[in-house]
């Protein structure tokens, strides 16, 4: 008698996180300690290292920046300050730059419905007592957020963040095959994923194009493809003197045409619903959503988590350690090398799609993981404070 197969289990529907007044949905509940200017930057790591449950968010802006530059820094710290990842938030300015301060920061933040908080070293006594004020205010807050508890919703509610770094050939054939499929699944079950990284669309745009609910769509995502090769076009250079990068070329990659063909792969078949710009919140609308940014990891995925995503899939071919510190950062590869060399930053390895592991087995394997982590399991970066992607891409000079 023929033995039975056993059936396929069935996709995870449902997710564990903290609703937000505003009808988000935490995957983690932080105190995000957020700076306002660079001079605030020590306040807010020792208000980090003192308090558990906080994370911080420092950077060097927020200062002598050009109006357009002031602008994009304080709408990323806002937008960060507005992720559902962030429990309540705790701001910390120097003095007071028009445009960026601690209080129109918190402003704006507090339009969620979180509990926000601001503070200005120069008004609150100098760095000792800042800290002190900062840390009792958080500590406060804290006892607040570890008293709420995970609540049962749709994987609706989820935003899926799509980004990879260190491509080599493996990249465009397994991983990111894979990340497809995930892609394909949270949006079939009315979620949200957002791809980016502009560069890495070069020689794709046609494929994007393509997948755009409306011909308006399409033409902004050759509109922002063609500015950013036009803007480095400007400085005097050739995109193609840096792109593929060197760790591309090292891993079998020859043009940046080859590369992005493999970076969409992200994509899945899912339709394009919208095209944002950079660390723009996502429109609650289901399906793939587009984001203007560099390829730069960091810069891209400080974007992403502006957005709103609560878990970023990082796919990577030669190997990869960034994580943003907001936003859960699940890392994956399907290069069998680098899954042995890197072991200790990778999160799923889906190698064996070379030795005969499908696309849709691997994918499941990737979405389990990403169910788990927005229930609150904890990625190797989390583990390990590989808090090393925050970076807000810039227009210009500073002044």
């Amino acid at each position: 008698m023929a033995r039975k197969k056993n059936p396929t289990p069935r996709l995870r529907k449902t997710w564990f996180g903290y609703p937000r007044e505003n009808g988000d949905v935490g995957a983690r509940n932080y105190l995000l300690v957020l700076s306002g200017t660079l001079y605030a930057n020590p306040t807010c790591e020792r208000v980090t290292r003192t308090l558990r449950h906080s994370v911080s968010i420092t950077h060097p802006l927020g200062r002598c920046q050009i109006e357009p530059d002031l602008r994009r820094t304080f709408e990323t710290l806002v937008a960060h300050g507005q992720n559902a990842n962030a429990g309540a938030v705790v701001v910390i300015d120097h003095h007071r730059e028009e445009g960026c301060t601690a209080e129109e920061i918190a402003h704006e933040i507090a339009k969620t419905g979180k509990r926000v908080e601001a503070i200005n070293i120069r008004l609150d006594g100098g760095a000792i007592d800042a800290t002190a004020k900062a840390t009792r205010i958080g500590m406060e807050m804290i006892r607040e957020l570890t008293n709420e508890h995970r609540q049962e919703v749709p994987v609706s509610k989820l935003l899926l963040g799509l980004n990879c770094g260190t491509s080599d050939t493996t990249s465009g054939i397994s991983h990111n095959k894979a990340t497809g499929w995930v892609t394909d699944q949270v949006i079939k079950l009315g979620g949200r994923a957002l791809l980016a990284e502009t560069t890495e669309m070069m020689g794709g745009e046609d494929v994007l194009a393509a997948k755009c609910v409306r011909p308006a769509l399409g033409k902004k995502i050759w509109a922002m493809v063609n500015k950013m090769e036009a803007d480095i076009l400007a400085c005097g250079v050739d995109l193609r003197g840096s792109q593929p990068t060197g760790d591309n070329m090292e891993g079998g990659l020859s043009t940046i045409e080859e590369k992005s063909l493999g970076a969409i792969q992200k994509a899945g078949s899912a339709p394009i619903v919208d095209v944002i710009p950079y660390s723009v919140r996502a429109k609650k609308i289901p399906g793939l959503h587009v984001m203007d940014t560099p390829g730069h990891g960091g810069e891209s995925i400080t974007g992403i988590a502006g957005g709103g995503a609560q878990v970023l899939i990082f796919s990577t071919g030669g190997g990869h350690t960034i994580n943003h510190p907001l936003m859960s950062t699940l890392r994956i590869t399907g290069n069998p090398v680098s899954a042995k060399l890197q072991r200790d930053t990778l999160d799923v390895d889906v190698s064996d799609m070379f030795t005969g592991t499908t696309i849709e087995e691997a994918g499941r394997r990737v979405y389990d993981e990403v169910i788990d982590i927005a229930n609150g399991k904890m990625t190797k970066a989390e583990i390990l404070h590989e808090d090393n992607a925050f970076a807000i891409t810039r227009n210009g000079l500073s002044v």
